[in-house]
């Protein structure tokens, strides 16, 4: 079972998606911060969801829409406005909803942004768990998703549109702003041993190796998936990964 719900608070209007079984029923919430590009009906958000609700009436699950992402009002994507977004989200589960403990799985972009808010803001969460984090997502944005001609129009002051299925608007100023913003120099060593990092050998998109190096000095246990890409497409390696996640929260035991 899902609702929508919208987030209006600070002149913002975040649009989510909750996962769960009955009204009230959940003490525990896992926050899902999608890729770059991705959305709050994310396919591997639901898939997860509905792994945990399948064994677990008591957890719900939270997605929602980055700013300029899916169906948000914003047209421009800034990093100080993720943040935002994020600490909503939190705060709307918590107030609104009363759910007290909270959980965090993050993909991709979503990892970056993620890691840089606990940096910033502390970690509201019991554990984390991320699935290929851009940690280098100013190398990934440049080196992988925007296109040499794109780039170059970019850093002549044009906004141009990029990402996957969906596009996104990408300034000059929002790439300034990554590379202002480099997670890998900071220390996440106080939340390291609630942390779980899975990267799958064949990533196309994040570098395998970043992530391995970013967990070594961070000593967060670090998982490797034999074969799995980016997206983890193939549903076998995707269910591994969120039965892995599962087990790091300790929902499988119960």
């Amino acid at each position: 079972m899902f609702r929508y719900f919208e987030i209006n608070a600070q002149g913002n209007n975040i649009r989510c998606k909750m996962y769960f079984a009955e009204k009230g029923a959940a003490d525990k919430a896992v926050i899902f911060c999608t890729g770059f590009a991705g959305h709050k009906d994310n396919n591997a958000a639901n898939k997860f969801a509905e792994k945990v609700l399948s064994k677990h009436r008591d957890v719900c699950t939270v997605v929602f829409n980055w700013p300029a992402h899916g169906d948000d009002v914003k047209k421009k994507i800034t990093l100080d406005d993720c943040m935002t977004y994020l600490d909503l989200v939190i705060r709307e589960v918590r107030g609104t909803y009363g759910i007290g403990t909270l959980y965090a799985y993050a993909t991709s972009f979503g990892g970056y942004l993620l890691l840089k808010y606990i940096s910033e803001h502390g970690s509201p969460f019991k554990k984390i768990a991320l699935r290929c984090p851009a940690v280098s997502m100013y190398g990934v944005l440049t080196h992988t998703i925007i296109g040499s001609d794109e780039l170059e129009r970019i850093m002549k002051g044009k906004d141009v549109q990029v990402g996957f299925d969906r596009k996104i608007l990408v300034t000059r100023a929002f790439l300034e702003e990554l590379a202002a913003n480099d997670i890998r120099t900071r220390d996440y060593l106080d939340w390291a041993e609630d942390m779980l990092i899975l990267h799958g050998t064949k990533d196309e998109v994040v570098p395998f190796e970043d992530s391995r190096k970013f967990a070594d000095d961070q000593l967060i246990e670090f998982i490797p998936v034999e074969k799995a890409d980016h997206r983890f497409q193939d549903p076998v390696l995707m269910s591994l990964a969120n039965k892995y996640v599962m087990e790091f929260f300790d929902f499988s035991a119960e």
